[in-house]
């Protein structure tokens, strides 16, 4: 069954059918299991060519993605305008689209504001960025550097409702890095929220999301999950200066990416496959700025893994990923923004 999405003459009718969708929780989008992240469209992970990022993304909803994230804390919109040139002539049936609140600029004084006010001039920006008349999915971005959940749940999600009103957005998600405050909002909030988006919770590294999927499914929450490379940890070029990982991980992490280059085997295609066999998310966000990305990512989805690659999948397990003693880095963001905020 073709999806809502389809237009004939526009898509690759072969790929498209063979692309995996599934139904975004309580919405009425069917998604597809490979959705395209604008993360690295903005500033955090390097320089990229613009052109060849906008064919990227036309190639990527042609052959059935259709599932686009973004957010202004991307490049503080460059994200948002980049998408949104790739975007103009493409039919708006073909694809959904979703961007984000709350998140906004690299100086620490200016990088969060959870505000209702805030709220409804960003998402204007945004609409005006993209170049479009409604967002299919408005998020509240990483909840958990709000000053207190109570804003989230007082002054953001009902300004966000309202845009949903108001026809401006079709569904409503929150997203962030500590699973427990997505939970946690989802309980003490009335408003409807669609999906959660968690990044680097279901990876090589660490599958924490696991605890809390029994708690999103009895609530008919859709899952996202971003960051299959766990934010470049798994990648052969490592990641940015900026990641908050402890020195232990990112040892182990380049020692696994030196032993996949020595077995001529991409660490990284490893990654993505293994975020993909979790039947309990809804769609994999990831990365992507070019086309060569976009390949890569296409043919683990269509084709999967050698037997070569699983038994290198199944070593790097065991002699590394199994050596580390916490395989996460949750709370070191929120102390050093916090901290960075007194000074």
């Amino acid at each position: 069954m073709l999806p809502p999405t389809y237009v004939e003459g526009f898509h690759d009718l072969e790929a498209v059918k063979i692309m995996e969708y599934k139904k975004l929780g309580k919405t009425d989008l069917l998604v597809s299991k490979l959705s395209f992240g604008g993360g690295p469209l903005g500033c955090h992970y390097g320089n990229y060519d613009e052109n060849e990022a906008i064919e990227t993304i036309r190639q990527a909803i042609k052959e059935g993605v259709n599932y686009i994230d973004t957010a202004p804390w991307y490049g503080q919109g460059k994200s948002e305008k980049v998408i949104g040139k790739a975007l103009k002539g493409i039919p708006r049936q073909a694809y959904y689209i979703a961007t984000k609140v709350g998140r906004y600029e690299l100086d620490v004084k200016n990088m969060f504001e959870f505000s209702k006010e805030k709220t409804r001039h960003s998402f204007k920006n945004s609409l005006d960025n993209l170049g479009l008349d409604y967002i299919d999915v408005i998020q509240v971005h990483d909840i958990e550097f709000a000053p207190s959940l109570d804003i989230i749940i007082t002054q953001t999600l009902p300004e966000l409702s309202k845009q949903v009103a108001e026809g401006k957005a079709r569904y409503i998600g929150i997203t962030g890095y500590p699973l427990s405050v997505l939970k946690e909002c989802i309980e003490q909030s009335n408003i409807n929220i669609a999906c959660v988006l968690t990044y680097s919770r279901f990876t090589l590294l660490d599958d924490t999301l696991m605890e809390f999927i029994s708690f999103f499914k009895k609530c008919n929450i859709g899952v996202i999950n971003a960051a299959s490379l766990a934010m470049g940890l798994l990648t052969n070029n490592g990641p940015p200066d900026w990641h908050p990982a402890s020195n232990e991980i990112k040892k182990i992490c380049r020692d696994v990416a030196q032993y996949c280059k020595d077995n001529d085997v991409e660490i990284s295609k490893l990654a993505v496959w293994y975020a993909m066999q979790c039947e309990d998310t809804t769609t994999n966000l990831v990365g992507i700025q070019n086309i060569q990305q976009l390949r890569m990512n296409f043919n683990v989805l269509r084709n999967g893994i050698t037997k070569k690659e699983q038994e290198i999948l199944k070593i790097i397990e065991d002699k590394y990923f199994s050596q580390i003693k916490c395989k996460h880095w949750e709370g070191k963001e929120i102390e050093t923004y916090w901290q960075a905020m007194k000074m």
